[in-house]
């Protein structure tokens, strides 16, 4: 899949990371009492391996200087025994990625912490149910993968946002039922996949999530998405495919650096207009939703014109007819009411709406060969028979000469 591009980890800062300071004890069935031994095994040689290396630098440096006295008490300690109690205050300050999937841990044991220098973990395809907030020590941690766990709302510590280097998260294929408050806190998160749970809500908290470039939240129990997920303006992909979304906000077009949309498996029976405003959009992926499988007359048949209320009314004629007025003159709300109007799409009707609006279908061409059901809002059911065709609309108040069909790469609809 090409997008593919997208779900690469974060490599930019670990790449160069020497396949020496990575411990894999992967794929060795291990529960929680065998790695600890495991751990401090590993621990344990690697400070015997530093103590040699220290001694061999101060035998040279002592043969140098012909002190015969300094090599042979440097012999003596060497061969000395040393306790298991004298280890368990060493750290591990070589090792970057510690690598533990595919095991049997129920839980983290403490001495992964004696890992100081991490800044990678991998924990996944486990049985873990929580993450100790012991985890929280690993100051340098840029990816922490915990994909295909038994992770529940409560399975993760509250002070994730302590760990201030980490890039990418991986939750994908757990148990749960929300974006949790504590992932909207690591402000520095780049790339954050919670595909395979049981999300049904994304709280509006995410937009603080400011320097994502990929979420993934495919495969979860999502009915709508937050307005606030227009603000990520760094995002790269977004997948959303397999769920339940009947409609995307139209907010979905400030995602001005939105390559790739995957949208597949779900029941969407038409897709907001402003989405061709989308010019570095390079794939689309819309198979197996109503709008591709020829039902859009459903859809057409559920749209409902409310009427507009007094209040309303009153405000169309204030924006309409230039009335004035101030923050003085109002209550706050009413201003803030007066400011969220939006204009007709239809450039030859000079009308406004608030929160009453006729939802119109309008069929568009799409790299000359699919013809997508694109969502327009009109202030009036009298303006739809009106609605010039939205490309030359759009051409008219565009700039740019490349129209936005011609920029899309792939429109995946089979």
């Amino acid at each position: 899949m090409a997008v593919n591009m997208y779900y690469s980890s974060e490599s930019s800062d670990s790449e160069n990371t020497a396949e020496s300071f990575s411990l894999d004890l992967s794929y060795l069935m291990l529960d929680t009492d065998s790695l600890v031994v495991h751990l401090r095994n590993s621990i344990r040689e690697q400070h015997l391996q530093q103590k040699c290396e220290s001694l061999r630098t101060s035998r040279r440096k002592g043969g140098d200087r012909g002190g015969e006295g300094g090599g042979g008490r440097g012999g003596r300690d060497e061969e000395g025994p040393e306790s298991e109690d004298s280890t368990d205050s060493i750290h591990d300050t070589v090792t970057k990625k510690l690598l533990l999937q595919h095991n049997m841990l129920l839980s983290l044991p403490f001495e992964i912490t004696r890992f100081s220098s991490l800044v990678s973990l991998d924990l996944s395809n486990n049985n873990l149910t929580h993450v100790n907030d012991f985890l929280l020590q690993l100051p340098d941690l840029q990816a922490l993968y915990l994909q295909n766990n038994n992770l529940a709302d409560d399975g993760l510590p509250k002070e994730l946002h302590t760990l201030t280097k980490l890039r990418e998260l991986n939750l994908s294929g757990n148990k749960l039922t929300r974006v949790l408050p504590q992932l909207c806190e690591v402000v520095g998160l780049r790339y954050l996949y919670l595909g395979g749970n049981e999300i049904t809500e994304i709280l509006p908290e995410i937009k603080a999530l400011q320097s994502l470039q990929v979420l993934h939240l495919g495969g979860n129990l999502l009915e709508t998405v937050p307005d606030e997920l227009g603000e990520l303006h760094q995002l790269a992909a977004l997948i959303l495919c397999d769920n339940r979304l009947r409609s995307l906000p139209r907010v979905i077009s400030n995602l001005t650096r939105l390559r790739s949309l995957l949208l597949h498996k779900n029941n969407l029976c038409c897709l907001p207009v402003c989405i061709v405003k989308l010019r570095g959009l390079a794939e689309l992926s819309l198979r197996d939703n109503p709008l591709v499988t020829r039902f859009v007359n459903s859809c057409a048949r559920e749209i409902m014109y409310n009427t507009p209320s007094l209040l309303e009314l009153a405000a169309r004629v204030i924006k309409l007819k230039k009335l004035p007025y101030t923050s003085e003159d109002l209550p706050r709300n009413l201003v803030h009411y007066l400011s969220s109007g939006q204009r007709c799409v239809n450039p030859k009707c000079k009308g406004m709406y608030f929160t009453s609006c006729v939802e119109h279908i309008k069929f568009v061409d799409f790299c000359g060969m699919y013809r997508l059901p694109l969502m327009h809002y009109l202030c009036s059911s009298r303006c739809s028979s009106k609605t010039p065709d939205y490309y030359r609309a759009l051409s008219e108040s565009d700039s740019e000469e490349d129209e936005p069909a011609a920029r899309m790469k792939r429109v995946l609809l089979g």
